[in-house]
This record gives C-alpha cells, structure tokens and sequence, in this order.
C-alpha cells in the first residue's frame, strides 16, 4: 500500500510540473517541455526554497502574476556555465582540423547557438583572428535568453577570471598573448572592438524558432545534454539543416549525434572532441 502513495505522490509531482510548464508557455512563449525533467525538477526546486514557497503550485501563481519572479525563473532554466576557451583541447582540434577546411572558403559563416553570455563566440573570433580568417567571417551568436544576450553584447568580464582563460588561451594554442585582446579597467576587462564588429547577437529559441541560414559551423557546446531525447532529435535536425553540405557541428564532450536520427548524416572529424562534418552526399 506504501508503494502505491508513493508513485500518486510522484506522479502529482510530474502534474504539477508540467502546470507551471505549460503556464510558462501560454503566458510567455517560452517551451521548457521537452528539457530534460531532471534537470527541469532541480531548477524548479531551487527557485522554490530561494523565494520561500510551499510547492508547485504556488509558483504557478507567482509566474502567472508576477513578470519579476517568471524571469528569475527563466534565469534558473538557461544554461549559462561558460568561460573562454572552454576545454581547451576542443579549440586546439578546431584549429588544426577545421581551420585548414575554412582557408579554403571565401567567405565563412558561424553559428554559435545558446551562446549564453558570449565567452565561447569571442573566443572564435581571436581564433580566427589568428588564423588570418575573422575578416571574411560573419558569427552569428544566439540565445533565448535576453538577459545574458546583452551581457554577451557588452563584452565586459570581470578581471577575477583572467588568470583562467589566458591558461585556457595558452592550452587552446594560441598565438600571441591573451592580453592583447582586451582592455583593464577597474575590476573588468573589455574586449577588443575588433572582435565584437564580426558577431552578430541575435535572439532565437532552438526549440520554436527555426532554421538559421546557411552555415559552414554551428557550435553548441554542452546545451543538448539538458534536453530530453526528442528535443535532442529535433535540435540536432534544426542543425543539419542550417548547414551547408561539408559543414562542420561542434558539440560538447557529454555530448554526440551517436543516438539521433540525424547520424547517418556525418562522419567524424575528431569525436573525442565531439567535431563532425556533414557529409558532401548521401
């Protein structure tokens, strides 16, 4: 008899989910449905004891009357776990495998999707800066989030992290010192101007919104992994079909096109670093 309070108890807890989901949608636009649940549920649960609520359902009011409440909320949803050249090594094999590819191009388009607050996009731009590459390059650098979108545009860090990504620069291979692509001030560091006029800031869903142009690489590094299997699928198509044929898509180290339905679209250019090309045919 326990057992069976304890699976009406879990699936209530699903229901009441799924409410304030479905709630975030209608009143917002904004899809979390096909996330990963797990991860859903322990973002939920966090804003829940920060903002001193009793269950689910209280949040559903909140969200519903409260614009200042829905966008913490929205906050806690997006994945914003990023620093410049993160994982090094996944920068070193870019430049040794796919720049070679990019040379060949005259001109060359990147999409950066779920670009958070734009560390990882500016860190392709001093990458291809030193390749001799940024000036025939457009970047193209998405994220629902509107929030660290505009972080992303100002291109101001603070200076506490500095040490970290000129390792990570170092480690990445890069060729000149770190410090010639920003400016100190006071307790932040602004990067050089030269970098942002290459990148577009755009704001786009990858679960509603669609196809982004005609791409030669997407980047989107450790976002499929929060996504539930389905929107996995439909993500990774919204990529196949925004790129080029021979392009290249970059994903994190947790992540691979192993269980899509898109596989059979790629080969793998250097899988421990999750690069693949699209095939030129089928």
């Amino acid at each position: 008899m326990k057992q069976d309070y304890k699976s009406i108890e879990l699936e209530n807890d699903d229901i009441e989910v799924k409410l304030l989901l479905d709630a975030m949608y209608l009143k917002y636009g904004y899809d979390f449905s096909g996330y990963s649940r797990a991860h859903i549920k322990r973002r939920i649960d966090r804003r829940r004891v920060i903002s001193g609520l009793n269950n689910v359902l209280e949040m559903i009011d909140h969200v519903l009357n409260d614009r200042s409440f829905f966008e913490k909320l929205l906050m806690d949803f997006s994945i914003n776990i990023t620093e410049m050249f993160r994982d090094p090594s996944f920068y070193k094999a870019f430049r040794d495998e796919v720049v070679p590819v990019l040379k060949t191009y005259p001109f060359i388009k990147i999409w950066h999707a779920g670009c958070s607050t734009g560390e990882e996009v500016y860190s392709m731009a001093i990458l291809l800066k030193e390749a001799g590459l940024l000036e025939r390059s457009q970047l193209y650098a998405t994220d629902f989030n509107k929030v660290v979108l505009e972080k992303a545009k100002e291109g101001i860090y603070p200076i506490d992290e500095i040490k970290e990504y000129t390792y990570n620069y170092q480690k990445s291979g890069g060729l000149a010192a770190f410090s010639d692509y920003y400016i100190a001030k006071y307790d932040s560091v602004i990067l050089d101007q030269c970098l942002k006029k290459k990148i577009i800031f755009v704001d786009h869903n990858l679960v509603t919104d669609g196809v982004f142009g005609e791409m030669h690489v997407v980047v989107c590094r450790n976002v499929l992994i929060y996504f539930g299997t389905d929107l996995q699928n439909r993500v990774v198509k919204l990529f196949t079909d925004s790129l080029t044929a021979g392009g290249f898509l970059c994903l994190g180290s947790k992540e691979s096109l192993k269980y899509t339905s898109s596989n059979d679209r790629y080969i793998s250019v250097v899988e421990k670093e999750r690069i693949y090309r699209m095939k030129l045919s089928l």
